[in-house]
């Protein structure tokens, strides 16, 4: 039994199998060295799906068609290798369209196509098919008309001749649409109570005689609006009017400044030749200096200063016992 265990072929075999065992364990304790790279081509070559909104382009002769209905988009879901899709909705070197150019006047339903596409992504299209409507092209120059509430501009204000830039745009539509156009609308959004000019751009619409808006190309789609808001005034002079004197004391009044501007109606203040201050005396007993409130007369909506600043001499009337000033 002892020769056994010492014959050769024995120990080599022995010796393969330890060296076999050992392989094993190497690999398994070190995983990435057999499977590096592995997790990255995996993920180049499996498979993805993406859906994407993509513009919808029409094939037509514009010069004497013009084509409504379709939809400015349709949905394109891609599928293929992960990095071709992802490149593909990167780039998006491809594009969806219609062919129009062998169908005649009126409504159609035609089919969309894609193409520049790679040949190793499928591909489907959400709508397939679409419905459009051609007609014969028009083009037209039209006037533009302005639209604004005059019911918005505050009290007292006018307003001047509102201006347009341009004064003139270009239409283009379908036929039948732009002979219903009855006039091309600037309108403006006035804030109540207005009470300084206005000057927005703003949006182009083409309307029908019963201003229901059509469905036209503007150029240019916006324009330039001013409205010039303004407001009369006039410089008047101060006329004190003492109110509830003392009986015993003389009065001196003095405004700090003898004018006021008042803003308002135009044909009111032609009317108005000084303002009218009161002041109320009753609770003066000494020379003093006293800020009064006075009333707007009608037609005006306001006045620079808002307030007087009125200076009170007094002193005791002759007769009245101390002639004295206070």
């Amino acid at each position: 039994m002892k020769n056994f265990w010492r014959k050769s072929w024995f120990i080599r075999l022995v010796s393969l199998l330890i060296a076999v065992l050992l392989v094993i364990y190497i690999d398994s304790s070190q995983p990435g060295f057999m499977t590096q790279g592995e997790p990255n081509k995996t993920k180049q070559t499996a498979n993805e799906t993406q859906t994407i909104k993509v513009p919808l382009q029409v094939s037509v002769d514009t010069d004497k068609y013009y084509v409504v209905g379709y939809p400015e988009k349709v949905s394109l879901t891609l599928e293929g290798s992960n990095a071709l899709v992802t490149s593909t909705v990167n780039t998006q070197n491809f594009r969806a369209y219609i062919d129009l150019t062998n169908k005649g006047i009126g409504k159609q339903s035609v089919k969309v196509h894609v193409s520049g596409l790679s040949s190793q992504l499928s591909y489907s299209l959400n709508p397939k098919t679409v419905k459009v409507d051609i007609e014969r092209r028009k083009s037209t120059t039209m006037p533009v008309q302005i639209e604004y509430n005059k019911n918005a501009i505050a009290r007292g204000y006018k307003v001047g001749k509102a201006n347009i830039n341009p004064q003139q745009v270009e239409v283009t539509g379908a036929r039948g649409e732009v002979d219903q156009i009855d006039q091309i609308v600037a309108k403006a959004v006035l804030p109540n109570g207005l009470d300084h000019s206005y000057e927005r751009q703003v949006i182009l619409t083409a309307r029908d005689k019963n201003g229901r808006q059509l469905n036209a190309v503007i150029e240019p789609s916006t324009a330039e609006l001013t409205i010039p808001v303004s407001i009369a005034k006039k410089n008047v002079k101060i006329d004190l009017d003492s109110k509830n004197e003392q009986s015993g004391k003389v009065y001196s009044l003095t405004a700090k400044k003898d004018e006021v501007t008042l803003y308002g109606n135009k044909s009111a203040l032609d009317k108005i030749k000084k303002l009218k201050v009161d002041v109320d005396l009753s609770n003066v007993n000494s020379s003093t200096s006293k800020v009064v409130d006075f009333a707007l007369p009608k037609g005006v909506v306001k006045s620079d200063p808002t307030k007087v600043m009125v200076q009170i001499k007094t002193k005791n009337a002759a007769g009245a016992g101390n002639t004295k000033n206070d």
